[in-house]
């Protein structure tokens, strides 16, 4: 074993291999240079990493942190009524929002939310479904965030 092979297997890396259609190799090898990676396998990782985050929100129920961003017409009778209404019901997954005002009477809206993948995908399509919101879109990631509160930290915050 080679100190590269054995200094890569340490950082819990290993090497694959895969045969792939000379265009679609040339179109990864654009893709490393416009994204800006410093190479394939980089790429590559971030790219798996992301079909893994898709899957997971699609089919499994797993904890997951992520944002929802919306676009919605600020000025339709009873929409934010109806949109606050639905954050406070759905406080334990909403952690935060911000709003920008955008021309033609629309806001951008991103929610961060975590829990679990299923039932941040409900409360999305539960957001997205009232009428003036123009789009949206729902971002996971397979991370979590630590624990915001917790018995254990709030009787230490008190020592």
């Amino acid at each position: 074993m080679t100190n590269t092979h054995a200094n890569a297997q340490s950082k819990g890396l290993v090497r694959t291999s895969a045969s792939l259609p000379a265009q679609v190799l040339e179109d990864l090898d654009q893709l490393v240079i416009d994204r800006g990676f410093p190479n394939r396998s980089a790429l590559l990782a971030e790219m798996i990493q992301k079909e893994v985050s898709a899957f997971r929100q699609d089919y499994t129920n797993e904890i997951m942190a992520g944002t929802l961003t919306m676009v919605y017409e600020h000025n339709t009778p009873g929409l934010q009524i109806k949109l606050n209404q639905l954050k406070h019901l759905h406080v334990a997954e909403i952690i935060s929002s911000t709003q920008v005002q955008l021309m033609d009477q629309q806001t951008l809206e991103v929610i961060l939310m975590q829990g679990a993948a299923q039932k941040l995908n409900s409360i999305s399509h539960e957001l997205l479904a009232n009428r003036g919101v123009k789009t949206g879109n729902l971002y996971l990631t397979n991370s979590s965030l630590p624990p915001i509160y917790t018995p254990d930290t709030a009787s230490q915050e008190t020592k």
